[in-house]
């Protein structure tokens, strides 16, 4: 599904792609605001938030695929952590973006 959105490249599946990290970082700021979501889900998207804004990481960004691939797996597995504790019902009730972003999301969780 994430690779359906990334690989998009017209009209409305580009500004899905354009909107998807935006989307995500709203999810994020829900998350962390929301009672339902345990402080344990909240401590991980709130280290997970800075951990994507520095400008190092575990793979540097320049190196093609593999350098954004970490990020991606860390969301992935913050999110997991997340829908686990919290439940997909919040997450999807959380999330501020289309259906097709949603689903990607929740697959992301789940896989």
């Amino acid at each position: 599904m994430i690779l359906a959105l990334v690989l998009a490249g017209r009209g409305r599946d580009a500004r899905e792609v354009a909107s998807f990290i935006p989307d995500c970082l709203v999810l994020f700021k829900r998350l962390l605001a929301d009672p339902r979501v345990p402080l344990r889900g909240k401590l991980g998207v709130a280290l997970l938030v800075p951990y994507l804004a520095l400008p190092f990481d575990l793979v540097p960004d320049f190196i093609p695929v593999a350098g954004q691939l970490d990020d991606a797996i860390l969301v992935a597995l913050v999110l997991a952590y997340v829908v686990r504790l919290a439940g997909r019902n919040v997450v999807t009730e959380l999330w501020p973006g289309s259906e097709r972003g949603l689903r990607a999301i929740l697959g992301l969780a789940s896989g």
